[in-house]
């Protein structure tokens, strides 16, 4: 499904968020901080559009989705803006691509200062083990970034945002979109995903400390962060 969407894929988020997704995007990056030299890895990183944002902080970033078909899209489309392999960023980073499943990443123990998933985690079949993945590649003192749909905080807005996405954001992509079924399962995937608690009892269940989160745009979206602890000397 997501492979039939890669072609637009971005040009779709802007259009179905009316633009709202860039701002999300800048807030993870303020969020998650990447130093020059840190690896960060990037999962349901679709075209990598999402990475090269932290690349242009200097960190190096892994793209990783399970989608080959958006990995070839990013990767094209990266090669061809930087005129060489892995995409250097203005401040040094680079962004490299990944075929990989979120539930059993190909990454060694310890690999990342940094992992962050954006409206990638409602779409992986198995939340907790995922995390737990995430825990595992993630160095000690690293951290953890999750931006995901999730809900309105008042009532009568959180009604009509339901009403938009399973009348309104269907319509839209019947119109303009390759694959318009896939937008209906958006739909239905936010529509079917726990609210800010539920999610933070999900991720330190995975073994992650001080988790909190933050509303962005109403509860929209909500930003996530965790922890994985130190190991004393």
């Amino acid at each position: 499904m997501f492979d039939a969407l890669a072609g637009r894929y971005d040009l779709m988020n802007d259009l179905l968020s009316m633009g709202q997704v860039r701002l999300w995007r800048q807030r993870v990056r303020r969020i998650l901080a990447p130093l020059p030299g840190e690896r960060v890895l990037d999962l349901a990183a679709g075209t990598g559009t999402s990475s090269e944002v932290f690349a242009a902080a200097g960190a190096d970033c892994v793209a990783c989705d399970f989608s080959l078909g958006m990995l070839t899209s990013g990767k094209e489309r990266l090669t061809g803006a930087a005129g060489s392999e892995g995409g250097e960023a203005p401040l040094g980073g680079r962004v490299a691509f990944a075929a990989g499943d979120a539930v059993r990443l190909p990454f060694r123990d310890d690999s990342f200062d940094a992992v962050t998933i954006s409206f990638g985690l409602r779409n992986v079949h198995g939340t907790q083990a995922a995390l737990e993945e995430m825990y595992r590649v993630t160095r000690p003192g690293g951290r953890l970034v999750v931006c995901e749909f999730s809900r309105i905080t008042v009532p009568p807005v959180d009604m009509l945002y339901r009403r938009y996405l399973t009348a309104v954001l269907p319509a839209i992509a019947r119109r303009v979109a390759r694959n318009p079924v896939a937008y209906d399962y958006l739909a239905e995937s936010i529509t079917d995903w726990p609210a800010q608690r539920e999610l933070a009892d999900v991720i330190r269940a995975a073994g992650w400390s001080s988790v909190k989160w933050r509303n962005v745009t109403l509860g929209v979206v909500a930003i996530h962060v965790g922890r994985k602890l130190r190991v004393p000397a």
